[in-house]
Formats: C-alpha cells, structure tokens, sequence
C-alpha cells in the first residue's frame, strides 16, 4: 500500500519544483536577527535633568520587561523553526509560502512590544487594554501561521527526511492550536480583568514553546542522524 513518503518520486515529476531548504533557512535567520535588532531600537537614552539620569532609567522598567519578553518570544520563534527544519529535506512553493507567512507575522513583533512598553509608561489602564489586546493579537496570528505550517507539511510528509515518522507534524498541530487560543484567551483577560493577567500569559507560552520546541512526546522517536541534536 503506498503511502505519503511512497508518492515522492511521482511529486517530483509534476510541475512542482523542488529544492533545498538552505537558502529558506539563511533567510529566516537573516529576518530573525533584522527583527531583534529592531527590538532594541526601542531602548533610547531617557530624556532627564543633571543629576536624575538613575531615576529615570529606573522609570524604564516597562521598555526593559517588553524587550526582555519579546526577545525570548523571538529566540524561542528561531529554536522552533529550527527544530522544524532539521526535519525537512526539500521544499515547494507552497512550503515556501508557509515559511514566508510565519516570517510575516514575526516581523510585526517590535510594533506590539513598543505599543505595550509606551502604554505602560504612561499608566493609562485604558490604553493598556488595547495594547495587550494588540500583542495577543499578533502571537494569536503568528501560531496560527505556524498552524499552517505544520498542516501543510503533515499533508506532505515526502518532503521531511526518511528517518521523520510521516506523523510527526501532524501531531506538532495542537502545539500551534494551543497558542492561538491562549493568546486570544490572554487579550480577552487583559481587556476584560487587567492588562497584568494578559502579561503573566504572555511570558509563560513562550516557556511551554521553549520546552517543547522538538515535539513533547517525540524526543526518543527521532534519535536518527541530523535530527536528535540541537534545540
């Protein structure tokens, strides 16, 4: 009985091209580091007296909590992508799009992250719920990005390496599913109870991505060469 990996042979032959997923990954670092360096940007020398310089980098508190947040989020981003890409063996356009729209949704994060540390100067409780609501937005869309992505490769497992279990990604889903939920959960709790409990939600999900970022039960199945070492 032939299976996904089986029609292999018969996929190259159409009209579909193929390639080698180096050049996708250079690219995805080359926009992951471009999009944490944007995220210092925001760290701009505080406008002070002679003499108050202390206080007022004290004041900044919020800007630091954002970036140190938003950057974790984006290094825990790359150690998911990847763990992903250890596991891919060759690519098609429609694999291609689905990189390129989790590396859509990644490059919104520096915009969120200066709403939330500049609604938080300000200590505007109003403005605040908007701007959590914002960022669980934005991480709601980038899981969902990710769901896409593992879909699309769990319909094509020929495209992952022989030693990967064809299932593998089809079982990496409810981890995107997870975050879509809990980031729309958290923008409704920061709305509706306070901007606090949207936060708290915010630094534990990219926790459980970090943890998790070579599939929670799969660690023993997947001991083959290129694909076990590595977070």
């Amino acid at each position: 009985m032939a299976t996904g990996r089986d029609s292999a042979d018969d996929a190259r032959t159409s009209s579909t091209v193929r390639s080698d997923p180096a050049r996708a990954v250079a690219f995805s670092d080359a926009i992951i580091a471009i999009v944490i360096t944007l995220l210092v940007l925001d760290l701009r020398p505080p406008d002070t007296e002679p003499g108050g310089l202390l206080p007022a980098l004290l004041d900044e508190w919020p800007t630091y909590l954002a970036y140190a947040g938003s950057y974790v989020y984006l290094a825990v981003i790359w150690l998911n992508h990847k763990a992903a890409f250890t596991r891919i063996r060759e690519m098609d356009r429609g694999l291609q799009w689905a990189n390129l729209g989790i590396l859509a949704t990644l490059a919104l994060v520096p915009w969120p992250t200066a709403v939330v540390a500049e609604t938080a100067r300000t200590g505007d409780l109003t403005n605040e719920r908007v701007a959590v609501a914002l960022y669980a937005l934005v991480g709601a869309l980038m899981c969902s990005s990710w769901l896409v992505f593992f879909a699309y490769l769990a319909r094509h497992p020929d495209l992952t390496k022989q030693e990967v279990d064809d299932a593998y990604f089809a079982r990496e889903r409810p981890r995107a599913f997870i975050g879509v939920v809990l980031y729309l959960v958290a923008g409704m709790a920061g709305v509706f109870i306070h901007p606090l409990v949207a936060s708290a939600i915010f630094l534990l999900l990219p926790a459980f991505y970090g943890l998790t970022s070579h599939g929670h039960d799969q660690r023993p199945a997947l001991a083959g060469p290129g694909v076990g070492g590595g977070a």
